[in-house]
């Protein structure tokens, strides 16, 4: 590729970075205005709860189909159809006046949305020379990061000072700039015509749309005690089996090329962008309802109190684009983790009584180390796979990341309930009338109960939370052996002169040079 094969390179990195942003807000705007949006329509909580749960399971069917999709009709098509589609179903959810109207409008985000994020990282990955790849997955980690981390602070300023419906007006501007910036700098790929694996199709989509219902569905039917989610966890693996077993062995063209998972760099990546899942999402679904429920920080504190992970992974990615290509990526990445795991180490330490410098500098170490483990991540997790795989590649490696949030979002809310029930019965086991301070039977006998009680449960619930912190910690330091299994991008170059640098001379440096030059 020459430098001038894309001459609007820039407008198009605006323009599908638009579009990211505008994907990966939506995944978490809309949480905080779910109390007004079920007050507005009147519906109970558990109904209340498929505003989210169509959209997770929508975008999670769509996304592998995405790669298919720009691959027989072009990325640009496709780019364009699924912005116009969420713009439109944006506009639909914000008019929406009942709960079938709004459920239905976010079915159609989540299928118009789903390919947007990886498109536009199969775009940056295209209209960039390999030396820029680092720079260009920068760019992208910084909408895919960064929009979860601004979702929620946004979402309760609109929610607060406007109203819920401006949570979803606010795509309308958004979807039309970078339609109109897509439509006019970004070229057509070339298309191939491949038959349309239906069965891969709908086995996968089944298996996925299983697994994320009895997710999203377990805690409130009390898991494997409840026959839905037994029948949910069966028809995920059977259909998941059947699925594998069809793609290796009856199909001549699979819904998801086997050659995917044989690039050793790729699936170890997957591996790795799981964890980041479950630990970036999950820690991010728990800190909310601990800083508003327990600490009683109103909703727009609570969100600039998560800002400062943002500001970290920005400062991650400056400090990334001077040293790879000079360190070797897998050396950055074990950094990364190590830094996370410092951080929910930081986490282990809330209390009730801290302030919020504690909730500050553990979000930017958080930051910081997302930020170190993404960015080459990103980078490395493609540099040895072939462009024909690319729309596959990022539209599984999407898939994978928002499998793990979902599962890992799931975990941590269950075992947050459990062990908060388990600490608060070996907090009471000590509670007697003549414990120290409680002055015998005359505290309880005098209205002392119901307070002593609520200390107890808040008490056990900031317990439970630090447990939750805790097994963060632990994933994010087992993820370090796993690196050794990553091929460095030096060894690539040297073994494909060819796909290194413009120049051809595959030197590692130029590969991976600078993210933020």
């Amino acid at each position: 590729m020459t430098t001038d094969a894309y001459p609007h390179r820039r407008m198009i990195t605006l323009s599908v970075m638009l579009a990211s942003i505008m994907q990966a807000l939506d995944n978490t705007i809309a949480n905080v205005a779910l109390p007004d949006i079920q007050g507005s329509l009147s519906t109970t909580q558990d109904q209340i709860t498929w505003v989210l749960t169509s959209y997770i399971i929508a975008a999670a069917i769509m996304t592998p189909l995405s790669g298919w999709l720009a691959g027989r009709v072009g990325r640009r098509r496709v780019f364009l159809v699924s912005i116009v589609g969420f713009t439109v179903a944006s506009s639909l959810c914000g008019l929406a006046q009942t709960l079938p109207e709004i459920v239905a409008a976010r079915l159609l985000q989540g299928i118009a949305g789903a390919a947007l994020i990886p498109m536009s990282q199969a775009a940056l990955l295209d209209i960039n020379p390999p030396h820029n790849h680092a720079r260009a997955m920068a760019l992208w980690v910084m909408g895919v990061v960064l929009g979860p981390i601004v979702g929620p602070v946004l979402g309760g300023w609109l929610t607060q000072n406007y109203d819920w419906r401006w949570v979803f007006y606010i795509n309308v501007p958004f979807g039309i700039l970078s339609f109109l910036g897509v439509a006019t700098f970004m070229r057509e790929t070339p298309t191939r015509r491949t038959a349309f694996d239906f069965f891969g199709f709908a086995t996968l989509s089944l298996a996925i749309g299983a697994l994320q219902l009895m997710l999203d569905r377990g805690q409130l039917k009390d898991w494997f005690s409840s026959t839905e989610i037994r029948v949910e966890a069966g028809v995920a693996l059977l259909a998941l089996y059947l699925f594998v077993v069809h793609m290796l062995t009856t199909s001549k063209h699979p819904f998801i090329s086997p050659g995917l998972f044989k690039d050793r760099n790729f699936l170890t990546g997957n591996v790795f962008i799981f964890i980041v899942g479950v630990v970036l999402f999950a820690t991010l679904a728990l800190l909310p309802s601990l800083m508003q429920d327990l600490l009683g920080y109103p909703v727009v504190l609570t969100g600039l109190l998560t800002a400062p992970r943002g500001i970290g992974t920005l400062v991650a990615m400056f400090v990334v684009g001077r040293i790879m290509g000079r360190i070797d990526a897998r050396l950055i990445i074990g950094a990364g983790f190590a830094i996370t795991a410092y951080s929910a180490w930081q986490m282990t330490g809330f209390y009730l009584q801290m302030d919020s410098h504690l909730v500050l500098w553990s979000g930017l170490a958080q930051g910081l180390g997302t930020g170190f483990v993404y960015v080459p991540l990103a980078t490395i997790t493609f540099a040895t796979l072939p462009g024909a795989l690319r729309n596959e590649g990022t539209a599984m490696f999407s898939l994978i990341r928002n499998v793990g949030s979902s599962i890992g979002i799931s975990f941590v809310e269950t075992m947050l309930v459990r062990s908060g029930q388990t600490m608060h019965a070996q907090l009471a086991e000590q509670i007697t009338p003549y414990g120290i301070g409680l002055n015998g039977l005359d505290a309880l006998l005098h209205g002392a109960l119901p307070r002593l009680d609520a200390m107890v449960g808040q008490q056990a619930m900031m317990i439970a939370y630090d447990n939750d912190f805790k097994l963060m910690m632990l994933l994010s330091l087992a993820a370090l052996p796993l690196i050794v299994l990553l091929r460095s991008a030096r060894s690539h170059a040297a073994a494909a002169p060819s796909g290194g640098s413009q120049d051809g001379s595959g030197d590692d440096h130029g590969t991976l040079h600078g993210v933020l030059e």
